[in-house]
């Protein structure tokens, strides 16, 4: 799997907030992405893409709810394309089995188009050490494997790279002059792929869906490599978590709605694949074999879950990461691991753990951004708080990463806020304790115990010599609609 540095999202988010270069790509790329999301919904009526939304979330809820049902289907259906499906629990099996594709094939060149799954479970690595030549074809993918880095967008891997520094690698990897000229990198990256895949025996894809009455694989791009990848190597290889299958092409319509809106802002992305099997004998090209992976890889824990079911609702679009300012400071590399964003907050800790990703439930304003511009109407700040409270109060040891101190300043923060007794008397204290070291109403950065973690990011204002509660009993209690009973 993966290399997983979620423990480090605090030091590695406060190196990313004094990154300028960094935070420009950021704000630019998201604006850009979100405005043109914004157009894309705005030529429909309200009502037809709520509609939209309302329709794709009944499909997710449905089908997860009968994932073993639709799986089998699909797994028949594709053996009768004359392809052959694998599950694999977790991402050693998974591995291995394409491995074991590749070896036994004589495999010795890999084009892969655009996979997270394959991020996920660090596929480059493992093909790479069996001695075999593996090339990302996706531009933005090729991109951060020529920087040996990892993606920092679901949607846009290279995001948080300029022009100059995409120049910069092209000219020392590639050996070819310095450009910074978009078409002309691009023409490069063209020029240097296209023979990889003339000579590649085996392509790897990702899939955006799996449709199961059919058997067929979707990949939904805007480069011609997803094409090449699938087609012109022998073996086609298609990795996908299994929470991709959708029931039918009639269900997969809306989805093509939603998608390219929600991830480019495009009404349909320039290219929409459907690969159902093998080549057969009446076919120009294809590949002479079909593989389809289908990874569990903590998945089923997500699905034993009622509480955090609905994250496997996600299509991968990125609206949610495009539109959250906590996103938008850090980027996706602070995260850790391959999800970033809101939505990563949530599978990240259901995937590798919640123990090694304690702290990204955390990462989130519960601004509810994310719930609003996700197409399929996922409550990701509900689940964020769900996994907070586990964190904190949860009777599995494994889960609960709050000390016995911690709980009891919670117990103990839990009374003060129920007693107006003890609520008031707290003010009081505070106030007399906070005044002496105040300057201007408030306490700046400190080191004192208690209040050093809290001033280290924002002032602590002093607790006024008057409550709420006097000021309404004092001043506001006869005015017109008064209640003296407060």
């Amino acid at each position: 799997m993966a290399e997983v540095t979620t423990r480090d999202f605090v030091a590695a988010s406060r190196a990313a907030v004094q990154d300028q270069q960094l935070r420009q790509a950021l704000r630019r790329a998201g604006s850009g992405f979100d405005g043109a999301r914004r157009e894309a919904i705005d030529e429909i009526t309200p009502e037809v893409w709520e509609g939209w939304r309302q329709q794709a979330r009944r499909v997710k809820e449905h089908t997860i709810a009968h994932l073993d049902y639709y799986l089998d289907m699909l797994e028949r259906n594709v053996a009768a394309a004359g392809g052959q499906v694998h599950f694999a629990a977790d991402a050693t099996q998974a591995n291995a089995i394409v491995s074991e594709i590749a070896r036994t094939r004589g495999v010795t060149t890999v084009t892969k188009s655009k996979s997270m799954v394959s991020e996920e479970l660090g596929l480059n690595h493992v093909l790479e050490a069996d001695g075999i030549e593996v090339f990302e074809t996706d531009l933005g993918e090729y991109i951060i494997q020529l920087a040996e880095e990892t993606p920092s967008h679901l949607v846009a891997p290279a995001l948080h790279k300029t022009r100059g520094q995409v120049a910069r690698l092209f000219a020392d990897k590639l050996g070819v002059p310095y450009s910074d000229d978009i078409e002309e990198m691009a023409r490069v990256a063209r020029v240097v792929l296209r023979q990889k895949f003339l000579d590649a025996d085996m392509g790897v894809s990702g899939a955006n869906f799996l449709v199961a009455e059919t058997g067929s694989l979707v990949i939904i791009t805007n480069e011609g490599n997803g094409r090449l990848c699938t087609s012109a190597p022998r073996i086609h290889v298609g990795l996908a978590g299994m929470e991709k299958v959708i029931p039918s092409l009639d269900d997969l319509a809306v989805f093509l709605r939603l998608l390219p809106r929600s991830a480019t802002g495009q009404r349909i992305s320039s290219y929409v694949s459907m690969v159902t099997g093998p080549r057969r004998a009446e076919d120009e090209d294809g590949p002479e074999e079909f593989h389809l992976v289908i990874v569990d890889n903590g998945r089923s824990r997500l699905l034993r879950d009622p509480a955090l079911r609905e994250s496997l609702y996600c299509i991968r679009c990125g609206a949610c990461l495009n539109v959250c300012p906590i996103y938008q400071r850090v980027g996706g590399h602070a995260y850790g691991w391959v999800y970033p964003g809101p939505i990563g907050s949530i599978v990240t800790p259901g995937l590798v753990g919640v123990a090694q990703a304690k702290d990204l439930p955390n990462a989130s304003t519960l601004c509810g951004a994310c719930r609003d511009a996700c197409p399929v109407q996922i409550n990701i700040p509900r689940m964020l708080l769900h996994l907070r409270r586990n964190l904190a109060e949860g009777t599995d040891s494994y889960e609960r990463t709050a000390s016995d101190t911690d709980a009891l300043a919670a117990r103990g923060f839990a009374s003060v806020m129920s007693s107006p007794l003890l609520l008031n008397l707290g003010r009081k204290v505070g106030r007399a304790l906070l005044k002496p070291i105040a300057r201007g109403g408030v306490v700046g950065r400190t080191k004192l115990p208690f209040l050093s973690r809290w001033t280290e990011a924002r002032d602590l204002p002093v607790p006024p010599s008057r409550s709420f509660r006097d000021i309404w009993r004092d001043e506001l209690a006869d005015e017109p609609g008064g209640d003296t009973r407060a």
